[in-house]
């Protein structure tokens, strides 16, 4: 009877089964200290013909693309590409539930095209026509359990002036932050506390979102600007280019100009999006335009108030910030040195609201129309 289990036993360590990622990692690229680039296998099965299948006893990973076959071992240099032994540059490995092979490697023999991007913080893959942009990971991986929100009080000094800030910084590619786009009521129109969305949702961090018609006497108070919640959108904008804070599946953010939300919409990819502005920083410099993107409000070209703005950060971290008294340029100004390399202004005066961990961080004014989440998996 031993005998048999034992001969059992050993068949399901030997036998080859497809290999999956853990349900709470992202899809990413890794660029480890030495330089070397890896991809996740959970990455590669999106392509249309690739299997991954892997044999525990042996640590072997199987790839296959129509007649191409490659043959790697977690740990191990030693390749086989169509049976013939080769030796990769990188070493595949496991780490936080996922299984990571040499980039270079298998897009070489899969066919697939790499461009990185700028300070290659992003990494597009094209296959035939369909294309992907991952986040990109450089360094150490971020540990399920690392905390994943960090909040802290910040004075900056802007001129003669200094700006006390509160301040929440987001690690987007750690494995438990999901991010959401919440209307007030679950309905365009509607209002409702900050905290109140945000306890509804469930959120760790909420933070007001875009303009809304907050002064009309009606029961409709309506948003300005797109809203797009899990790949659905909420509400439609009237066509300006108002900067739009977006996201995709992986919380891969990025800061667009208005009129590209169709195209950017259109190509599949987006989760979430959020439209506000105007745009204070592109790649760490202020770039202040506010007539082209169509604000005419005296408070938006000159005055100074209560501020909520969204930044992020090169290594894909999120700052979610609230002030007082800045005029944009100077809110331009904070985020930079608060660490932004993209970032835009929400809506302000009495809609700014910060919320964190149960409590308010800075108290809105009045009822909002809609929320930036972050939830926990």
């Amino acid at each position: 009877m031993k005998r048999i289990i034992a001969i059992v036993v050993l068949a399901m360590l030997t036998v080859i089964t497809p290999l999956y990622a853990a349900s709470a990692a992202k899809n990413l690229a890794y660029v480890d200290k030495n330089g070397q680039s890896y991809i996740s296998v959970g990455v590669l099965k999106t392509y249309d013909g690739v299997k991954v299948a892997y044999t525990a006893a042996e640590k072997k990973l199987h790839i296959t693309r129509e007649d191409t076959a490659l043959t790697l071992y977690l740990g191990s240099r030693n390749a086989y590409v169509n049976g013939k032994k080769v030796q990769s540059k990188a070493i595949p490995f496991s780490e936080n539930g996922s299984t990571y092979v040499p980039l270079q490697f298998v897009s070489q023999h899969l066919g697939l095209k790499l461009s990185w991007g700028h300070n290659r913080s992003t990494l597009k893959i094209t296959d035939g026509n369909a294309a992907h942009t991952l986040p990109v990971l450089s360094g150490t991986f971020i540990s399920s359990q690392t905390k994943p929100v960090t909040s802290t009080r910040k004075t900056f000094k802007v001129g003669s002036r200094s700006f006390s800030a509160q301040v929440v910084t987001v690690s987007l590619l750690h494995p438990k932050v999901e991010l959401d786009v919440v209307l007030a009521g679950n309905k365009a129109g509607k209002v409702e506390d900050l905290r109140s969305i945000a306890k509804r949702s469930k959120a760790v961090v909420a933070i007001n979102g875009t303009f809304f018609d907050a002064y009309t006497s009606g029961a409709y108070k309506a948003p300005y600007g797109y809203l797009v919640s899990k790949g659905n959108i909420l509400h439609k904008a009237s066509g300006d280019n108002r900067t739009i804070f977006a996201y995709d599946s992986n919380s891969l953010a990025a800061m667009i100009p208005g009129l590209d939300f169709k195209s950017v919409y259109d190509a599949g990819h987006m989760e979430g999006a959020l439209q506000a502005g105007p745009r204070l920083l592109t790649d760490g410099k202020v770039t202040l335009d506010v007539k082209k993107e169509g604000f005419k409000d005296p408070k938006i070209l000159t005055g100074g108030g209560a501020r909520s703005a969204l930044g992020i950060t090169k290594d894909h971290k999120l700052i979610m910030l609230t002030t007082g008294g800045a005029t944009i340029p100077q809110l331009a100004e904070i985020m930079r040195q608060a660490g932004a390399y993209q970032a835009m202004n929400l809506d302000g005066g009495a809609s700014s609201g910060l919320y964190y961990n149960g409590s308010y961080l800075t108290t809105p004014g009045r009822q909002i129309s809609n929320a930036i989440v972050v939830k926990y998996k």
